[in-house]
């Protein structure tokens, strides 16, 4: 099935609902939302857009954003979102490696885009006559989601109409009621998971609000909860925290918030407790990542509230089976720590492409997550570490391996190692040690450097100049060593 359906369904059933929003002002209601979508499919299509080809979305948060979104399924073509705030070269290779036949653009993220091959258009020249819903097989892929991994290049997640299904159905299941009472504000980006977030809004009928802003702003965020009354929202736990520290200092209590589902990074018990005091019982945690959606576990509500388990990730929600496993695969017993292994309709097919990638990830129809944790005889479970070395940083994603490549591409660098350190603003930041080769660290020419090259959320936040990096007998380099001086200093 066509994830466009739902869509579909909602402009035939209840047309007049209201749809989008851009701050308090109405854009469309569902038959107008899917008039424009459709529309934009037909103006794919003339373009010689076809059944299967990769669209890139490289945009800031705006309802143009759900329309094109939407739009690339009613043509039966692939979205690739791409997160808007990484850097032009950083979009290029993924333009370059999806094959996309075209880039939808707005504003800044346009002019990031001067050295790519990829066609580049806005959303408004994307427009013809009304498409169709092209039909779609469950298997058939709709978006590709590009991460990151160890090798320091993206690897793209195929996630395909089923495992979008499976997700939303997941979400009514074990995250949260919805109804067309309800509004869902995209503050987080909708390249992650507050897009992935509207595929079950859309399902219900609810209400889609892009804030002004187009970011996170705490202000703005209350000011619109107040105003919608039933606000949804998706936010990484660094956005929970600066909307707690908002409120206390100005006297707000977070009126019309109705659920703020968290992941995507860390979440300290005594930040979820500061909210808790603050908001009330609005909170739900989620454990996920791209090969498997936004649905591994989920603390329930209630569970939060309660203050129950917080510095767990919660039980497996509907539609997956959960295992801690050994380096077998085997499963463990609930208290031992080991790889956390997932199985079911959410679990991708495999990289897009690259078949040594998705052999490493995928056993036996398990997804390895990478993770490490355990679980408890009531079957939650504890994260215990992050075996990648991914650094997540106000609930995006660094790795490691690209900072240290676009550092180490410096004719000053000798050698770095880029590690994790604790921050109360965003959760994590990131430290690059260096070792430099005349003895002097030239902390300004390396940030520049760094933004001629990646995103700025990835650039370092401090530099530590060193003589030498900690290694063990096989010359790799000890992160332990690193993160425990850290710790220390």
């Amino acid at each position: 099935m066509n994830i466009a359906h739902w869509l579909q369904r909602q402009a035939q059933a209840g047309g007049t609902k209201p749809a989008l929003f851009h701050g308090t002002r109405s854009i469309a209601d569902y038959a107008g939302f899917h008039a424009r979508a459709a529309a934009f499919a037909g103006g794919l299509v003339a373009r010689g857009t076809g059944p299967g080809d990769r669209v890139a979305l490289f945009m800031a948060n705006h309802p143009d954003y759900l329309v094109a979104l939407f739009g690339i399924w009613i043509a039966g073509a692939v979205a690739v979102p791409v997160n808007a705030r990484l850097h032009g070269q950083e979009v290029t290779w993924i333009l370059d490696n999806a094959e996309a036949s075209l880039c939808i653009a707005t504003g800044a993220q346009v002019e990031a885009l001067a050295a790519t091959a990829c066609p580049v258009a806005s959303p408004d020249e994307v427009a013809g006559d009304p498409l169709p819903l092209v039909p779609r097989a469950p298997s058939d892929l709709a978006w590709l989601f590009y991460t990151s991994g160890t090798t320091g290049r993206p690897k793209g997640v195929q996630i395909t109409h089923r495992m979008l299904q499976t997700m939303s159905l997941a979400y009514l299941a074990s995250v949260d009621a919805v109804s067309s009472e309800d509004a869902t504000l995209y503050a987080a980006p909708m390249s992650h998971g507050a897009g992935l977030y509207s595929l079950v809004h859309v399902l219900m009928g609810a209400r889609h609000v892009m804030p002004e802003s187009g970011g996170v702003d705490p202000r703005e965020i209350l000011d619109l909860a107040s105003h919608y009354e039933r606000m949804h929202m998706f936010a990484a736990p660094t956005m929970v925290r600066r909307l707690t520290d908002y409120a206390k200092d100005h006297d707000r209590d977070g009126t019309g918030l109705r659920s703020v589902v968290y992941g995507g990074g860390p979440m300290y018990v005594s930040d979820i407790e500061a909210a808790l005091d603050v908001f009330g019982p609005v909170f739900i945690q989620i454990y996920g990542q791209g090969e498997a959606p936004m649905a591994i576990t989920s603390l329930s509500r209630e569970d939060v509230s309660a203050r129950r388990a917080l510095a767990t990730v919660g039980r497996a929600q509907a539609g997956i089976e959960l295992r801690v496993g050994d380096a077998a695969g085997q499963a463990l017993q609930p208290g031992e720590v080991g790889e956390i292994m997932v199985r079911g309709d959410l679990v991708m097919p495999g990289y897009w492409r690259n078949e040594t990638a998705t052999a490493e990830t995928i056993r036996d129809g398990w997804l390895l997550t990478g993770d490490t944790g355990h679980l408890d005889q009531a079957g939650f479970l504890t994260l215990q570490d992050r075996s990648k070395d991914v650094i997540i940083s106000g609930g995006q994603n660094v790795y490691p391996r690209e900072v240290e490549e676009a550092l180490l591409t410096h004719e000053s660098v000798s050698e770095v190692a880029v590690v994790g350190r604790k921050s109360a603003e965003w959760g994590e930041e990131v430290v690059a040690f260096v070792v430099p080769k005349d003895g002097t660290l030239d902390e300004p020419a390396l940030d520049a450097h760094c933004l001629d090259r990646i995103a700025r959320f990835k650039r370092p936040k401090a530099y530590v100049a060193v003589d030498e990096l900690p290694k063990n007998n096989y010359g790799k380099v000890v992160k332990t060593a690193l993160r425990e001086r850290l710790a220390q200093s």
